[in-house]
């Protein structure tokens, strides 16, 4: 069998709900937030067209109304609209009536955009509920991408597992649901962006090119050592929309292609797994 190493660009894009969702609603933090379509997203979508690359992009139903038409630019480019909560707030902060709640609200929103609902789902801040797994098999998702078990191999989410502090873990069972993993390592958020509150500093800002070379090695480390194997890459337009981080992605994509990388859509990614290794096979 030939050798596959698949590459999937992902994109949250957030606009400006990630910092409502934390209660951050003065001019500076909103500024910070509208960068991304204003200022990144054509930046983005113009280096994808240059290397014809496809991608998938987890848009929040607050930045779905807030700019339909920058949604749409995304859309149009053939790139895929994946699920990402409504109002940013984690699934593990709602009621079970909440994460619903936001599931088919901003579920309707994609679905009006794209024509179907979304096949993928990534929980904001990468934070399940006890119910998330639940509701997504009961609203027909075909994967997630919240979850990092693995770092190459997707793999079959499981549900109704018994997690206590003076026990042993007792798992559930495997379901239909495709975990398509992700890492902190693999995302630009916790690599560049400064943030400073009351409680927290995130302090971010390190140099692009030796974050570029820790992502490289990833890709090499699934050339060198699996068959066939997906690295997933998380970027917020806001983010990676600077100058010099716009520099970096190019050269990781030309880098990634150089290496004979095979670029896929997540939602194509994860049926290319179901395909290769179907539930209950």
């Amino acid at each position: 069998m030939t050798a596959r190493h698949i590459v999937c660009l992902t994109f949250d894009f957030d606009a400006m709900s990630g910092w409502i969702a934390r209660g951050m609603k003065s001019p500076s933090p909103i500024s910070r937030g509208e960068f991304g379509p204003n200022v990144a997203l054509p930046r983005i979508l113009a280096l994808l067209r240059k290397y014809d690359v496809p991608s998938s992009w987890f848009i929040p139903g607050h930045t779905l109304e807030t700019y339909p038409g920058e949604c749409e630019k995304v859309f149009d480019a053939g790139h895929e609209i994946g699920h990402h909560g409504w109002t940013h707030r984690p699934p593990a902060s709602l009621s079970r009536e909440e994460e619903e709640k936001e599931l088919t609200r901003a579920n309707e929103c994609i679905r009006k955009l794209t024509g179907r609902y979304a096949r993928g789902y990534r929980s904001p801040s990468w934070d399940l509920s006890p119910h998330s797994v639940e509701l997504l098999l009961k609203h027909g998702f075909a994967y997630d991408s919240s979850m990092m078990g693995d770092d190459y191999t997707p793999y079959r989410v499981r549900h109704g597992d018994v997690i206590e502090l003076e026990k042993p873990a007792v798992f559930g069972k495997p379901t239909r649901l495709i975990e398509m993993p992700v890492s902190w390592s693999l995302d630009d958020y916790p690599h560049f962006e400064f943030i400073r509150t009351p409680t927290v500093i995130l302090q971010g800002l390190m140099n692009a090119n030796n974050v570029l070379a820790n992502w490289t090695d990833d890709f090499q480390y699934l050339e060198d050592n699996c068959d066939w194997g997906v690295i997933t890459y998380t970027f917020h337009p806001f983010v990676v929309g600077r100058g010099h981080r716009m520099r970096m992605l190019e050269k990781l994509v030309r880098t990634l292609h150089d290496k004979g990388a095979v670029f896929m859509k997540l939602e194509d990614a994860a049926a290319e797994h179901d395909r290769r290794r179907p539930f209950g096979g």
